[in-house]
């Protein structure tokens, strides 16, 4: 039994080794490339850091750092599920004189797309997205759980520089909870342009809907872009790195006007 773990942990190392001596031997464009597509056949760990500025009444900074893995499951030949889970990590400014921030965790949400192994230039995936009532301070969550379809579709083609596309979901809350109903959509189009060197610039606004809100408090539609950089850590690992500035065209009342993220994204081998 002995010889029998230390044989797979050897094996483990192994594939690990050669998967990313595959990634070694991939131009540093071509890896960001990959990085750049949300249901990519390959596990990676992004996280996000989303600083919120003026949020609220008394104009407090939210910050909100998302841990984000992506997981594929080959099935069969033809197809694969790509998984991505958000966990959100919250710092909530207060918002009234007096009240203290709250630091907790938000409610997470699984996306499962099934997606071709063997796409062409247009990639796409389609399932369900749900979120789970996971918040540790009922003002950074709904105590609903909530279910809904998700699709993505994008271009990537080799030798192209460009690779665009756009996410799509609404998520219904399910249940008989006392919190609020809700019904939240999302549209995330991007666009990214590709540098030989590795670097890029890209844009990818996150436009929300609350469909339960009132009128001119159901949009928040941000506009901004940013640049990126994939290196090789120790000649190597990839890694991606991000940074970007959106700015609220539409917003609720006390929603912030600003929003600044960064993200460090490893890409790993299968």
């Amino acid at each position: 039994m002995k010889h029998t773990r230390s044989r797979r942990a050897f094996l483990f190392v192994a594939m690990l080794l050669a998967g990313t001596c595959a990634h070694a031997e991939m131009s540093a464009e071509d890896l960001a490339k990959i990085a750049q597509n949300p249901i990519g056949n390959l596990i990676s760990f992004p996280i996000q850091e989303n600083m919120n500025v003026n949020v609220g009444p008394l104009d407090g900074n939210q910050n909100v750092l998302n841990i984000q893995p992506v997981i594929p499951f080959s099935i069969g030949d033809d197809w694969n599920i790509i998984t991505r889970t958000i966990l959100p990590i919250i710092s909530q400014p207060a918002f009234a004189p007096g009240q203290d921030r709250i630091n907790g965790i938000g409610d997470i949400q699984v996306s499962a797309f099934l997606s071709p192994a063997n796409p062409g230039n247009w990639i796409w995936g389609a399932g369900l997205v749900s979120q789970m009532p996971t918040h540790s301070n009922s003002l950074l969550g709904n105590d609903h759980a909530g279910i809904g379809p998700t699709f993505v579709l994008l271009h990537l083609e080799k030798g192209s520089p460009w690779v665009y596309g756009a996410l799509v979901n609404n998520i219904w809350s399910v249940g008989n909870s006392s919190s609020p109903s809700y019904s939240n959509g999302l549209l995330q189009p991007f666009v990214n342009f590709n540098l030989d060197s590795g670097a890029y610039f890209t844009t990818g606004p996150a436009i929300t809907v609350n469909w339960q809100a009132a009128g001119s408090q159901q949009w928040t539609v941000p506009m901004g872009g940013g640049v990126g950089k994939l290196f090789k850590l120790g000649g190597k690992l990839p890694v991606n790195t991000q940074v970007a500035a959106y700015y609220n065209l539409i917003r609720p009342t006390y929603a912030g006007n600003w929003q600044f993220r960064a993200q460090i994204q490893v890409l790993l081998p299968r």
